[in-house]
């Protein structure tokens, strides 16, 4: 289950590590991974059993590309399905029982929903971050290292080099360098994210996926997250999910606002479902918005 969770598997008979060997599998190849879009969502639609051959609509009919290089942010009210469509672009929502996912996730012209694509590999390539730490009851060093290991790396110099880096790269080695066998859930909340960014990018993915990860911080704390992704954009796709309208417009390249549609049945309940309201770069979202309905979540008329 962590394997399946972290997006780790167990190394192939070709080695291990940051290599094009799921890239290969799926006909996606170095040379490709330059500009352009990253990951490409097209009418998709995520919808949960409800028991009695029922269904509840979840969300519906989302296209968006999610451009390399650049952090895309997702806004809007509680239960409009931000959290949701992050989830598909690395098949989450496979873990979650009853969950249906329709249409494509193109990642580099490949769906990600299609035949022989390997999900473990999938969520290799394409971390995520959760809303709260969910740190393993080990060591910061064996957190760090969990990922790279279940990859089939042995060697110890090769394993301190890639928790340093890790580390470092998650702008936190100078506070914890001394500390490395210290269980990781002794540090701070700011710090147990960070952890969980270093353990994320130790397996060297090409898209990480954050669902609201300072919510729950103080605002150093978010800010401290909000710097380190300006610099983890530099070698990382990054999707965010937030409800701080404010991040959304100091951190992302792009934004994507979602909202809920309503149906009454029959019997009088009332359905609810997310849609895709509007994507646009940040700063046009935010300063001349073609929706009207955009306009007023920003303005704060709903939420």
């Amino acid at each position: 289950m962590l394997e399946r969770i972290l997006g780790t598997s167990k190394p192939s008979a070709n080695g291990a590590g940051k290599d094009d060997t799921f890239l290969e599998k799926i006909g996606v190849f170095p040379e490709v991974l330059t500009t352009g879009t990253e990951i490409e969502l097209q009418n998709v639609s995520v919808s949960y059993d409800l028991g009695s051959h029922r269904q509840s609509l979840a969300v519906a009919n989302v296209s968006l590309p999610i451009y390399h290089g650049k952090i895309t942010a997702f806004i809007g009210p509680s239960s409009c399905g931000k959290s949701t469509i992050l989830r598909c672009m690395n098949r989450m929502n496979d873990l979650i029982p009853g969950a249906h996912v329709e249409g494509q996730v193109m990642y580099h012209g490949k769906d990600l929903y299609g035949k022989n694509i390997d999900p473990v590999e999938v969520r290799r390539r394409i971390g995520m971050v959760f809303q709260k730490a969910n740190l393993f009851p080990k060591s910061i060093y064996n957190n760090v290292a969990y990922g790279p290991r279940i990859l089939g790396i042995r060697d110890r110099r090769t394993l301190d080099e890639i928790v340093e880096r890790s580390l470092k790269n998650a702008y936190l080695w100078d506070e914890v360098k001394d500390d490395l066998k210290k269980s990781g859930l002794a540090l701070s909340g700011g710090q147990q994210q960070r952890l969980c960014i270093a353990r994320t990018i130790a397996v060297e993915p090409d898209v990480v996926l954050m669902d609201e990860p300072a919510s729950a911080l103080d605002p150093i704390a978010t800010a401290a997250i909000e710097e380190l992704m300006k610099e983890l954009v530099k070698n990382y796709t990054i999707v965010i999910v937030t409800h701080n309208m404010q991040q959304a417009q100091r951190i992302s390249d792009f934004t994507a606002f979602f909202s809920i549609r309503k149906a009454e049945e029959l019997n009088g309940i009332e359905n609810r479902w997310g849609v895709l309201g509007e994507f646009a770069p940040t700063g046009q979202l935010f300063n001349a918005p073609k929706s009207g309905e955009t306009e007023r979540y920003i303005r704060g008329e709903f939420g």
